[in-house]
């Protein structure tokens, strides 16, 4: 919209001023909100959702996602940055909840087929491949988390692999105590994401969280690899237990963070291997207490 010429010299020279003054508004809004789109733009077009304009939030058209300004991910944050952000968090959780989906349905094939769970029991060499397979697809996964179709094909066959043993897990376990630890997993995942955006919201950080975590979580490993030569007694094993859901727990609330603050967003497969690894390993450390209580 242009603004209308009005010969100055007829005028005094305070409304000449006022009228000068909005020109300027009006050529700088122009000015701002041009790259504002070409960015938009081309946000839609590499991460796959469409852009925002900074003008403020707006309701829903044209297919872009728009949020009201009581939304926002963390203080400071501007309305452009902060839908794109939404847009990545849709996506990893919609990755996320693939992987969920995929290993539920894998895990539900090998404890209801029995040839399936009796050939991976029998064949101890078989079992052992794979167990160390999720680690050997760790390295080109993260290699090749930006190189389509490759990130999602090493995905796949990330979560096939997790899935099987997952499912072994479940098999040998009664299914009531399998379907209260994923209740359980259900229930504290949900209140600990909760939390962390609404954390987040008010301002809070959870970078301290990092260091702590990923020593307890060596120590926890090192504990581990040490119990198989030397078993602990059932008291041990309970406390075992606790911590590893404290620190799984406690990843839960880091990844979360990072992702809705640090993770760019050409990294929704790591993001989403991060916080996959973080419900599993949660769910399987629930059920190993709940099957050592039983």
């Amino acid at each position: 919209m242009g603004v209308k010429y009005i010969p100055l010299r007829n005028l005094g020279r305070e409304r000449e001023r006022e009228i000068s003054t909005e020109i300027s508004r009006e050529r700088k809004s122009q000015r701002r909100t041009r790259p504002n789109r070409r960015r938009n733009q081309r946000s839609e077009k590499m991460y796959g959702y469409a852009g925002v304009s900074s003008d403020g939030p707006a309701a829903m058209k044209g297919g872009e996602f728009d949020i009201e300004s009581g939304d926002m991910l963390y203080p400071g944050i501007g309305h452009g940055e902060n839908q794109l952000r939404w847009g990545f968090i849709q996506k990893v959780y919609g990755i996320l909840a693939a992987q969920i989906l995929m290993t539920t349905v894998v895990s539900a094939a090998v404890v209801l087929y029995a040839p399936i769970n009796d050939l991976l029991r029998g064949n101890s060499v078989l079992l052992l491949f794979l167990i160390f397979t999720p680690f050997i697809l760790l390295w080109p996964l993260h290699v090749y988390q930006q190189t389509h179709p490759l990130n999602f094909i090493f995905l796949g066959l990330f979560t096939a692999s997790l899935s099987l043993t997952v499912g072994v897990s479940c098999a040998n376990t009664e299914g009531a105590i399998v379907l209260e630890a994923l209740i359980l997993t259900s229930a504290v995942v949900s209140a600990l994401t909760g939390y962390t955006f609404w954390a987040s919201k008010k301002g809070k950080d959870f970078s301290f969280l990092g260091p702590v975590l990923f020593t307890s979580l060596f120590i926890l490993v090192l504990t581990g690899f040490i119990q198989v030569f030397f078993p602990l007694g059932s008291t041990t094993v309970a406390i075992y237990g606790a911590i590893s859901a404290i620190i799984f727990s406690g990843y839960i609330v880091y990844d979360t963070q990072n992702l809705i603050k640090r993770f760019s967003y050409d990294e929704y497969i790591w993001a989403s291997v991060t916080l996959y690894l973080d419900v599993l390993n949660l769910f399987l450390t629930i059920l190993r207490m709940l099957k050592q209580d039983n």
